[in-house]
């Protein structure tokens, strides 16, 4: 240890030049090399050109995937300079793409609002991908030039003549640096352009799929009003009128749309410069203490909050809020490189301010709705002290060691939650088979009795009266309501191993909306899985010979013959056309699972419970707001959504695969 102290010198200390600090450490720059951080190079591109807009100087961006593997985002706005810089003698465009930290938004005229990394994104992102193709449309001429790993390959030519105006960047992820693939997913492109042009009032923005044909595009007068009522599309709101405000505080913007509607959910949308905060921030802060005051004082001021009564809670307010802020500032402190949440201190103040004021008047000048919004409140609050003394009879601290766990819970042994598994298991049968066949060392068996409390339409008193949901509750560890806390969480994978039947299908949607609706942090951080138990079981042989392939689905089953039919007809085994085709293919029985009732403990081991051989679909949110719409229409009390959901799908489905 000694000599390599002594030897430790310059020789040891490496400089990374120019991008190459990019390549080396990716994740500092783009916080990951997964999925996200792939498309996070659509979205540094595509800021860029949403600064323009946002700066008044474009109305039109089209961002295509191209067929051969590409990304292609175009604007209409000035074009990035061209001339030579004085500082690396270079042009501009080559000195953007390629050095950390350049671009319009350091000096004091290029953009006073931002949602671009300032010029580390495209240097970033150019670094990051096998080819990266640059041209600009200035002064009736197009200016070409192109990099292979953030390196130039050729110098900046004027490649012909143009009238049109703008910038074209189309660049090729890195397949040896997002090793998960570089496949884009259109949906999120879709996602983000919608956001954009939500809150970008004015702009067109065009989104294609040259692998599928696909193409969309967004343009939206009425700015995040027009986005709250996407929000809260199916959902009864408590008025059609939508409370708006956007004013301009020193050198900031702030934009507020706000409506109420009868659900127990809130939906929140934050977003500094054109980026959604999904943590929130200052902004957040600032609007959620001037909503709650404004609203307070109000009740007190008309009467509709007694003298002896507690104040609304941010709890009791929030209940039935569909939300969009925007704040618009010169200089936006993000933490983090993805910008999860803001830190600006004065973005706090004017929101505050405006929110104030404004939503003020708006509740003055209509009284209804107020009475409304309060009224809402108000039954939250009982509602509230009704669940937290529910709440205190079932949720007692010391729950991870053991205590007061349900009686019906078939607990394991280890106490390491990083292997733990739960099984919630449909019906005693199978619950019966499953606590047999288990590792009792990492798998617990929570049965279900029935269906679950549709979550979609309860509070949580309600809830809390639910023998399943608080026997689930209790079990799970993490609280819930106020007491929530992920940290409690005594199992890494919480598993619904329910029939794969209609009934059995229900019954996990209505565990998936319990989840979403209540606790979405455990979904978002990889706990929840949906068991795939087979659906047919090729039997062969009998006795002690006996043996059994599993197939999960018609497919599988189809393929599963077809191959070992095949490979008999190749070894010259003749074939009787006229037997069915599982006997064609050597079997001796063939057995249809209707419900997991059917399968002793060594099959439900072996199908569905062994990590070697199971198969488990894991539950992901990869659009919220899409996802809120769906559990809304499924399980809302809407019933004419439902109906058209049914009816617009219905003829895709096969009769064939339905048993009757």
């Amino acid at each position: 240890m000694a000599d390599k102290a002594e030897n430790y010198d310059s020789s040891e200390i490496r400089v990374l030049e120019g991008l190459e600090a990019v390549r080396v450490r990716p994740g500092m720059y783009i916080g990951s090399t997964g999925y996200d951080g792939l498309h996070h190079l659509v979205k540094e591109i595509a800021d860029n050109s949403i600064d323009e807009a946002i700066a008044g100087y474009c109305s039109k961006i089209e961002i295509t995937v191209l067929a051969d593997g590409g990304v292609k985002v175009e604007d209409n706005g000035r074009g990035i300079p061209v001339d030579i810089h004085p500082k690396t003698k270079k042009s501009t465009l080559e000195t953007v793409l390629t050095v950390l930290h350049a671009g319009g938004k350091f000096g004091g005229g290029g953009y006073k609002v931002s949602s671009g990394l300032h010029g580390v994104g495209s240097s970033v992102v150019n670094a990051l991908s096998t080819k990266m193709i640059a041209e600009v449309y200035r002064d009736g001429k197009i200016h070409h030039i192109e990099f292979d790993t953030g390196k130039p390959t050729s110098d900046l030519q004027i490649t012909g003549k143009t009238d049109k105006q703008g910038t074209c960047i189309t660049f090729y992820p890195d397949i040896t640096i997002f090793k998960n693939g570089v496949d884009i997913d259109f949906e999120w492109v879709l996602r983000y352009a919608r956001h954009q042009a939500y809150l970008t009032k004015g702009i067109l923005i065009s989104a294609e799929d040259q692998r599928t044909g696909a193409k969309e595009s967004f343009y939206f007068e009425g700015g995040i009003t027009s986005y709250v009522k996407r929000l809260n599309n199916g959902k009864e709101v408590l008025s059609d009128d939508i409370f708006y405000v956007d004013k301009q505080i020193e050198d900031a913007g702030v934009e507020i749309a706000v409506q109420y509607n009868d659900s127990f959910a809130e939906t929140m949308k934050p977003f500094a410069n054109n980026v959604l905060t999904p943590d929130g921030g200052t902004h957040v802060v600032g609007f959620r203490t001037a909503l709650n005051r404004v609203l307070n004082d109000y009740a007190r001021k008309n009467g509709l909050l007694k003298e002896k009564e507690e104040n609304l809670t941010g709890d009791d307010i929030k209940e039935g809020l569909t939300a969009v802020v925007s704040v618009k500032l010169p200089n936006p402190e993000f933490e983090g490189q993805t910008k999860n949440k803001l830190g600006n201190p004065e973005a706090r103040g004017y929101v505050d301010k405006v929110m104030s004021e404004y939503f003020g008047y708006y509740l003055e000048e209509n009284p209804q709705v107020a009475k409304k919004i309060v009224g809402k409140a108000t039954l939250a609050a009982r509602a509230r002290k009704a669940a937290r003394a529910a709440r205190d009879n079932v949720i007692r601290k010391g729950a991870f060691e053991g205590l007061n766990l349900p009686s019906k819970l078939a607990d394991c042994s280890s106490r390491d939650r990083n292997e733990c598994e739960l099984f919630i298991v449909e019906g005693n049968s199978a619950a019966g088979s499953a606590k047999e066949g288990r590792n009792p060392k990492i798998q617990a068996i929570l049965p279900l009795r029935g269906k679950v409390l549709n979550t979609e339409r309860a509070r949580l008193d309600k809830m809390l009266a639910n023998q399943e949901l608080v026997s689930l509750i209790k079990g799970l560890g993490v609280g819930i309501g106020e007491q929530f806390d992920i940290n409690g969480l005594r199992y890494d994978k919480i598993i619904f191993m329910t029939d794969a039947d209609v009934d059995g299908l229900h019954i996990a949607t209505l565990l998936m909306t319990f989840f979403f609706r209540y606790m979405p942090q455990v979904i978002e951080e990889g706990h929840v899985y949906l068991a795939k138990p087979p659906l047919f079981g090729l039997i062969k042989g009998t006795g002690s010979s006996r043996k059994i392939d599993y197939l999960y689905d018609e497919a599988a089953l189809e393929n599963k013959l077809t191959e070992v039919i095949e490979e008999k007809k190749k070894a010259g085994t003749k074939i009787d056309e006229n037997q069915e085709r599982f006997k064609q293919a050597g079997y001796t029985a063939q057995q249809r699972f209707k419900g997991l009732g059917e399968m002793d403990a060594k099959q439900l081991w072996e199908t569905t419970m062994d990590p070697e051989n199971r198969v488990l679909v894991q539950v992901h949110i990869e659009d919220a707001e899409k996802a809120d719409a769906v559990f809304t229409k499924l399980m809302g009390d809407q019933v004419d959504l439902r109906k058209n959901f049914i009816q617009s799908g219905a003829a895709s489905v096969d009769l064939d695969d339905l048993d009757f």
